[in-house]
């Protein structure tokens, strides 16, 4: 029997990958020991099913599709057509959403595409501030939310949660046009009520950006703000383990009038990607898109969502126990927050490094009251979806809180940056780093013999 032709294609692309260009093939190569090999605690990240990544690389990127199904500006996309529609059919499905634009490049081009249609330059936005675990989309000075809008940032109260108190009073004193209520490092549930309580009192339209917690909401582990936010959006490569690209959708609000009355809310949205902001659509990432959307459907999703919560809890808990302390005193998602500078006497930028040097792989970040500049930090930033997605369970992430515990307590600082951990103890911090990643393999992920060879001698460099 002949090999399937989506099989052959793939094979023969990455056959001709390897024959004509060996430098970027072995790069590849390590890049994929490197991932197997090592612990992904990235809040930001996650890990695309074989599947999804298949899509991406399949020959849809070669059609140039500008416009929306059955209205384009080319020919050639009777297939392009079902593939966006199946993406933006499921896309709703996913989230009880009336409305779906699946075009967005990122969650970051989707929220310049609401503001931009919403708001004129120069109107006030009300978003959470960066180091309060806000998003350099939702207003921070140096992006262009925060450039070409009058952004102004609400903060946390004394244990670490949403000041919601302050942004009434701000709200009130402001009038914002918008009101963004989305986080990148805020370990807690968000009272999407109370945001739209707010925002209807001001008359402000709200922005619920659930980029980091959309797998959460689908696996019913967080409340789902479709029917309360005016817009929401999303990127689908953090929790939902496809690729790396956006979603705009909505729920009871997409009928509503739009800002000057002309057309209604989703139209306003839908003429906001095309042909405003972007250009065609990246149709490979769209394909990918409605594979992941269709994963996240399954049961199996409504497991992993749980799995993460319950990692993330364990973690928290694990690492206070240890005297560690950690912001907001633990988690209500996936991500946990640790004050590394009052733990350990290190900075974030030396915790990044140490535990990367280890093969533990986290992010510097600030929190409310870190005096370190943005490149330094006092604090990481810590997340469960990739080990929930490797099968880890609270034996095992409970070992992870105790060898980051130990890594970080064993280096040296030498100022902000600088800092010494001896070879023999990154050798055996790496050693147990390797049975772990053995223990937890990436589902799907093929093993190799190469791979073998590594979890049996984890002291040695990864890629020689």
């Amino acid at each position: 029997m002949s090999e399937p032709l989506l099989v052959g294609f793939a094979r023969h692309g990455v056959d001709l990958l390897q024959q004509e260009d060996p430098v970027l093939y072995e790069l590849l190569e390590q890049e994929y020991y490197r991932q197997a090999h090592s612990l992904s605690m990235v809040a930001s990240s996650s890990i695309a099913h074989p599947s999804v990544l298949a899509c991406e690389g399949t020959f849809t990127s070669n059609v140039t599709a500008e416009g929306y199904p059955g209205a384009r500006f080319h020919a050639g996309c009777k297939f392009v057509d079902q593939f966006e529609q199946l993406a933006i059919d499921r896309a709703k499905a996913a989230l009880k959403a009336q409305y779906a634009n699946v075009q967005p490049h990122s969650a970051s081009t989707a929220n310049q595409i609401v503001m931009s249609s919403l708001l004129k330059p120069g109107d006030t936005i009300l978003g959470l501030g960066l180091d309060s675990g806000g998003h350099l989309s939702h207003g921070s000075k140096v992006n262009i939310s925060g450039q070409f809008f009058n952004a102004i940032g609400y903060g946390l109260d004394g244990q670490g949660f949403i000041d919601y108190a302050q942004l009434e009073e701000l709200a009130e004193e402001f009038k914002p046009k918008l009101i963004i209520s989305g986080t990148t490092a805020y370990p807690r549930v968000l009272d999407w009520e109370r945001f739209r309580a707010i925002a209807d009192r001001v008359g402000a339209y709200l922005l619920a950006d659930i980029t980091h917690i959309v797998g959460l909401i689908i696996a019913d582990q967080h409340p789902n703000p479709i029917d309360v936010a005016h817009i929401t959006t999303t990127c689908t490569h953090k929790q939902l383990y496809g690729p790396r690209g956006g979603l705009i959708l909505m729920g009871k609000d997409w009928e509503s009038p739009g800002p000057h009355g002309r057309r209604t809310l989703a139209e306003t949205i839908q003429r906001g990607v095309f042909p405003f902001m972007q250009g065609a659509p990246i149709v490979n990432k769209i394909v990918a898109k409605a594979r992941a959307l269709a994963r996240a459907m399954t049961p199996e999703f409504k497991l992993l969502g749980k799995q993460i919560v319950i990692l993330a809890k364990a973690l928290a808990a694990s690492l206070m126990a240890r005297g560690v302390r950690v912001i907001s005193g633990g988690t209500d998602n996936h991500i946990v927050v640790v004050d590394v500078l009052t733990s350990f006497g290190v900075t974030g930028i030396i915790a990044e490094r140490a535990l990367e040097d280890c093969n533990v792989i986290v992010n510097k970040n600030r929190f409310p009251g870190d005096t370190k500049t943005g490149l330094i930090t006092s604090g990481i930033r810590i997340g469960t979806n990739s080990l929930a997605a490797r099968g880890f369970d609270t034996e095992g992430i409970v070992q992870c809180a105790d060898l980051i515990v130990r890594v970080l307590s064993a280096v040296k600082a030498d100022g902000d940056r600088e800092y010494d951990l001896s070879h023999e103890k990154k050798n055996a911090f790496r050693a147990e780093v390797g049975q772990l990643c053995s223990r937890y393999p990436i589902p799907d992920y093929p093993m190799t013999a190469r791979l073998h060879e590594i979890y049996a001698a984890p002291i040695e460099e990864i890629v020689r």
